[in-house]
């Protein structure tokens, strides 16, 4: 792999960092400044503090249109778990006039809550480049009532499935499974996916492919892939594809946990704890596999665009070509059921 595919994104920052920080899951990321006193740092409270007080701020007519009772279904599904590349939950957009200038900053200030702050300006691109802007094309939903127990709110878009609740949804990190990604420049990128915020976690494992032995990468390898929104779970005895990281050398199974850090960077510190917590239900790293497909190469240069990290109850599924998609399912029991659309 020749050096210009690295990004530009991943200059400065600490790899070991977020490595220690997985491990450690360490206390919730601090609010962006929306929400912060000129000069000052005062964080107006977690996320999920912020979905009771934008339920207590909503009108009936502005509830009748966002809230939903917790097991909510329609032709979609259990809504509250559904997932897809490019969907639209509810119709408001989080920057329109349905929403109080006050219900705005507030719903912008819990999104980035739950990022990384040292990745609020990658998304920040990432939605300006595929949605015109944070705000622009964006709608939440919330499922439950604030302070029952049993709350979620629910951000869609075009390349965003995101979730906050305050672990209310059991089993599964994030809340629920999460979809992310990015077409930086056009819907067909080119083979070193340029300015895309996401493509460093795909350099990263394909320099764990690089690492494989022959017998390895022919495990690893295979022409076609699964259609990309199957990430439901899979019975681990059936003949799965991929390379059994149970089979790695102690080399590969380090080189497969810096990768798994680089996947949950862009996630605030209670959510990257909750995905260590469900992998570790069901056997950990060890109990999965990795593989890579060979079908769709963007410039047939042999760097894996489309690349799969699969458990039990663990599904991380990089879909690389024509532009990024990554499709995430993580629980801590492979008996859960969501919903998905591609």
């Amino acid at each position: 792999m020749t050096a210009d595919r690295s990004c530009d994104w991943c200059e400065g920052v600490s790899r070991r960092r977020f490595v220690q920080a997985f491990g450690a899951g360490a206390a919730a990321a601090a609010l962006p400044r929306v929400l912060r006193a000129e000069g000052t740092a005062k964080p107006a409270g977690a996320p999920e503090n912020l979905v009771a007080k934008i339920y207590a701020s909503l009108k009936p007519e502005q509830k009748k249109e966002i809230c939903f009772p917790w097991d909510h279904t329609d032709d979609r599904g259990l809504l509250r778990l559904h997932v897809s590349n490019n969907w639209h939950i509810t119709k408001p957009v989080v920057g329109s006039d349905f929403f109080t200038a006050d219900q705005q900053a507030m719903i912008e200030a819990l999104f980035f809550g739950l990022y990384n702050p040292e990745w609020h300006d990658r998304i920040r691109k990432q939605l300006q480049d595929d949605a015109g802007g944070y705000g622009k094309a964006q709608n939440i939903a919330i499922f439950g009532e604030p302070g029952s127990g049993k709350s979620e709110l629910v951000m869609t878009g075009r390349h965003l499935t995101i979730r906050c609740d305050g672990d209310s949804t059991d089993h599964f990190a994030f809340g629920g499974p999460i979809f992310y990604g990015h077409a930086a420049q056009g819907f067909n990128e080119k083979p070193d996916h340029p300015g895309n915020v996401f493509w460093p976690q795909a350099v990263k494992a394909n320099k764990l492919y690089e690492m494989l032995d022959g017998k390895q990468r022919k495990l690893a390898l295979y022409e076609y892939e699964p259609a990309e929104s199957a990430v439901e779970f899979r019975k681990q005895e059936d003949d799965l594809p991929g390379l059994r990281v149970s089979e790695m050398t102690a080399d590969q199974k380090a080189n497969l946990k810096d990768v798994l850090a680089t996947l949950v960077e862009p996630y605030r510190d209670g959510d990257r704890a909750e995905v260590e917590k469900c992998l570790a239900a069901q056997g950990g790293l060890d109990a999965c596999r990795l593989t890579f497909f060979s079908g769709e190469d963007v410039g047939d240069d042999k760097v894996w665009d489309n690349w799969r990290l699969e458990g039990p109850s663990f599904v991380w599924y990089f879909r690389g070509a024509p532009h990024v998609h990554v499709w995430v399912n993580v629980a801590d029991s492979p008996d859960v059921k969501i919903s998905t659309a591609g």
